[in-house]
């Protein structure tokens, strides 16, 4: 899910795009939006002088991942001890104060069984940062796609890439995002990609460049992922793949797999132990590997704004 408009786009193309409107700007066409979605503009010094892995700072891109976001139709809903919509309004504010590139989120915007309510107050949420940056949102277990479409209704441009999936694609410099969509039964723990969301990505690895992609998705792929043996074996041959993005578990881990990286994303809502931090994490992100640094807001903050280095495999 791209949230559109923004201003000063720096990315080639994005795909999957459903815009977030008021009823007298919908007329915006498909032509238009990818118009201003065209080159990778200049404008990095608005970012700071930033480098990682040896990079110049044009060959980065830097973006923002949560992950478990759990806003609930009341924002004075307490989970776990926490109020998921305050988290998430610190959090934005946060990154408000230093945009990056962009941001994701990789599932259970909702708190339980999604809500158009609290898929409004996520919209109130990310208002400081729609407008200036796309947003882009997966959806998880306690997700509904109904109410997640109809509280997003604005403009749909073009068909969805796969029949009942919510897919995204974006290319943003030195990397590409794929955002899957894992959804199986609201509110019941399985994830499932599905034959035909499998075909479409296979079909989209063999026929893309060989930018640096990086797979976003909800579930745990090698514990909750029900078809998680035929996504690896779809990526693990693809050196193009160079990590997977997710969340679900509220845990914060970074591992390899087959030579990918595993990147487990703390929960924003609350956390599921008081070992593991709530927060998000900032990615600066090159053609040949990452930086991730942890922010942490609350739960267990021993890592918070510790960095991992990342090389991707080749």
């Amino acid at each position: 899910m791209i949230l559109y408009p923004y201003d000063g786009t720096r990315f080639s193309e994005v795909r999957g795009v459903i815009a977030l409107f008021d009823a007298n700007t919908n007329d915006l066409s498909r032509r238009h939006i990818l118009k201003r979605g065209l080159a990778l503009a200049a404008g990095v010094a608005a970012l700071g002088p930033h480098c990682v892995l040896g990079e110049a700072p044009e060959d980065y891109t830097r973006w923002a991942f949560l992950s478990d976001t759990h806003i609930p139709s009341d924002p004075d809903r307490r989970c776990w001890g926490n109020r998921p919509y305050e988290n998430l309004r610190e959090i934005v504010s946060h990154i408000g104060s230093d945009l990056p590139d962009g941001l994701v989120v990789t599932g259970d915007l909702a708190r339980r069984n999604g809500r158009v309510e609290a898929y409004d107050n996520l919209k109130t949420l990310l208002t400081p940062v729609v407008h200036k940056r796309p947003v882009c949102l997966g959806i998880g277990n306690h997700d509904d796609r109904d109410d997640f479409f109809q509280a997003f209704a604005g403009t749909a441009l073009g068909g969805l890439p796969v029949a009942n999936r919510h897919i995204v694609t974006v290319d943003a410099g030195p990397v590409r995002f794929v955002v899957l969509d894992t959804l199986y039964f609201v509110n019941m723990m399985p994830g499932l990609l599905g034959r035909s969301q499998r075909v479409w990505l296979e079909a989209l690895l063999q026929a893309c460049d060989d930018r640096a992609t990086i797979l976003c998705l909800h579930h745990t792929p090698k514990i909750d992922l029900l078809d998680g043996g035929p996504f690896f074996d779809i990526i693990g041959p693809m050196a193009k793949v160079k990590a997977v993005v997710y969340g679900h578990s509220h845990e914060y881990e970074i591992s390899q797999y087959k030579g990918i990286h595993m990147i487990n994303l703390p929960a924003t809502g609350f956390n599921l132990s008081r070992r593991q931090p709530v927060g998000w994490v900032e990615a600066q992100l090159t053609a040949k590997g990452a930086q991730l640094t942890l922010h942490a807001i609350g739960g267990d903050r021993r890592l918070a704004e510790h960095t991992e280095r990342l090389r991707w495999r080749v």
